[in-house]
């Protein structure tokens, strides 16, 4: 007989303690060409056909973390670029100021959650007519670069051939779905595994318009929870945007705390 697991942290500031020790500060690199240098309490990993970032947070009732030390990064690859996440307990408060000043650009704040990921809803109903599809080769790929160029009006090209890397050297790490209505890619999403560490992440979810306010999102969400479960992760997490944040907190997802990102472009 399996011993009881311990019970999950409810306090939103034990579980961001536990993501901040399990993934900010044990970061792995997030596919081929990438490494991650540990500079004090601050990693910084490089990411090549990716836009840089760097996070800093701030929980209502608990410290934030400290300021990476910015910096150019050389990588090989199309357009490299530099991430990196502060992840100790205090935060300055001119942050964003020196970011900026080293010439990062911030973005919109967001807002890191959390959840359960066995305890989320298990069979969220699709819209009549749609089915999802796990995406495992280049077709798939394709569909979901479709569905966030239609979703959010960038151009996702690069994120489709960071994708497709990831599927060839490590699919075991990544797992991505695309939503189906008749044959046409309506919403896609995409999960990131973290061996070793409680956590899974919840990242891309996008709906094109149209599809809107039908369920969609809530059934990507907990199509992921599912498979996150499933690979024995126990929780869940995303940075969510304020129009994703109510889905979430009504699933049951946790406010950690809020984040900036902020690209640096090579």
């Amino acid at each position: 007989m399996e011993p009881p697991r311990p019970r999950a942290p409810r306090d939103p500031r034990d579980l961001l303690a536990l993501y901040d020790r399990q993934v900010r500060r044990e970061a792995r690199p997030e596919g081929p060409g990438c490494r991650v240098e540990h500079v004090g309490a601050s990693s910084a990993p490089p990411a090549p056909r990716t836009r840089g970032t760097a996070s800093s947070g701030r929980a209502s009732t608990a410290p934030a973390p400290t300021p990476p030390s910015p910096r150019r990064s050389t990588t090989t690859g199309r357009g490299p670029a530099l991430r990196m996440e502060a992840v100790r307990a205090r935060r300055p408060a001119d942050l964003g100021d020196r970011l900026r000043a080293a010439g990062f650009t911030a973005g919109e704040p967001e807002t890191l959650m959390a959840a359960e990921a066995a305890a989320l809803p298990r069979d969220v109903p699709l819209p009549g007519g749609v089915e999802l599809r796990a995406v495992t080769d280049e077709a798939g790929v394709r569909q979901v670069v479709e569905v966030h160029a239609r979703a959010f009006g960038t151009d996702s090209a690069s994120l489709g051939r960071q994708l497709l890397d990831r599927l060839a050297a490590d699919p075991g790490g990544v797992a991505a779905v695309v939503a189906l209505a008749h044959g046409e890619p309506v919403g896609a999403a995409r999960l990131e595994l973290h061996p070793g560490t409680d956590f899974a992440g919840l990242w891309g979810g996008g709906t094109v318009e149209g599809w809107r306010g039908r369920g969609l999102y809530r059934a990507l969400v907990s199509h992921r929870a599912r498979i996150a479960a499933d690979r024995g992760h126990r929780y869940v997490q995303v940075d969510a945007a304020p129009t994703s944040r109510p889905i979430l907190r009504r699933l049951g997802f946790l406010e950690l705390t809020t984040t900036t990102p902020y690209a640096y472009e090579v």
